[in-house]
């Protein structure tokens, strides 16, 4: 076995910008009487559109400009957009929104120039504003780019959970991760299901993914279904049931395969039945 840790790098040249608009942005997210729709689009404005910072009202309502610039400088405010879960039965109005514009500036900032594949930068900032939008929200979360959630009031996230590239966390019925949870790039972590006599018959359950689990690329995990401690699903596989403690399940349905080999002695056989049980 060949070990391979992340490497450290030194800062960048623009390290000491960076360290003081992220200060900045963690300073105004700090203060409870916000207005978070002018605070996302202030932000967005001054990233996007710099030459309209000051006069963005204006700019949006001038004639002169062109009706693709205004419509465009518009959508900088969340107030303008509508987001899908705005469209779901059971949203919650006061919770969304109140983290819609911090949806909307992260999934605008992912789509930006500065953010692309800028690591650094843009899990920082990720960083910032998940304890915001999260039911809870533990150290160290490291999101990359072009993650989407439907809700994100109902994701509860542990410590040291990394969630890579074009992830789908849909906690309408809510999202569970422990510590150290891995989900890989193009996975899809379902909390709600759609009856398939009647496309509008739609239950939610609550989906768990317990300390130390890995769901691996383009890998896809059901509503309701619990992996359990240090359990992996396997690329592409889709997990329509209980994953085992400890087990590895791949396939479509995801079926058990092999038991990881840090297994505590009789550790996953035990937690596997009380898996099974739905305990």
């Amino acid at each position: 076995m060949v070990l391979r840790p992340l490497r450290t790098l030194p800062p960048t040249a623009d390290a000491p910008i960076a360290d003081a608009w992220l200060e900045r942005i963690a300073a105004s997210l700090a203060d409870p009487t916000l207005d978070r729709a002018r605070f996302c689009r202030e932000v967005l404005c001054e990233l996007a559109y710099p030459h309209y910072v000051a006069d963005w009202a204006t700019a949006v309502h001038d004639a002169a400009v062109p009706l693709g610039t205004r419509l465009a400088l518009a959508a900088l405010d969340p107030r303008n957009v509508t987001l899908e879960p705005e469209y779901y039965a059971e949203c919650d109005d006061e919770k969304f929104q109140r983290v819609k514009p911090l949806l909307w500036l992260w999934y605008s900032f992912d789509r930006l120039p500065l953010a692309g594949q800028n690591v650094d930068l843009g899990v920082r900032f990720r960083r910032l504003l998940a304890p915001h939008i999260f039911k809870r929200c533990g150290e160290r979360f490291k999101a990359f780019q072009h993650v989407e959630f439907s809700f994100g009031y109902n994701m509860e996230v542990g410590d040291d959970v990394v969630v890579h590239r074009h992830v789908l966390l849909d906690d309408r019925g809510g999202i569970v991760m422990g510590n150290k949870v891995s989900v890989s790039d193009y996975a899809n972590i379902y909390s709600h299901t759609h009856s398939i006599v009647d496309q509008v018959d739609v239950t939610n359950a609550v989906t768990v993914l317990e300390d130390g689990v890995r769901i691996t690329y383009h890998a896809t995990v059901l509503a309701g279904v619990r992996v359990c401690t240090e359990g992996m699903v396997g690329a592409s596989a889709v997990a329509t049931k209980d994953v085992r403690a400890y087990h590895v399940n791949v396939g479509i349905p995801a079926k058990s395969v092999r038991v990881k080999p840090n297994a505590p002695s009789g550790t996953a056989d035990r937690l596997s039945t009380s898996a099974d049980r739905g305990e």
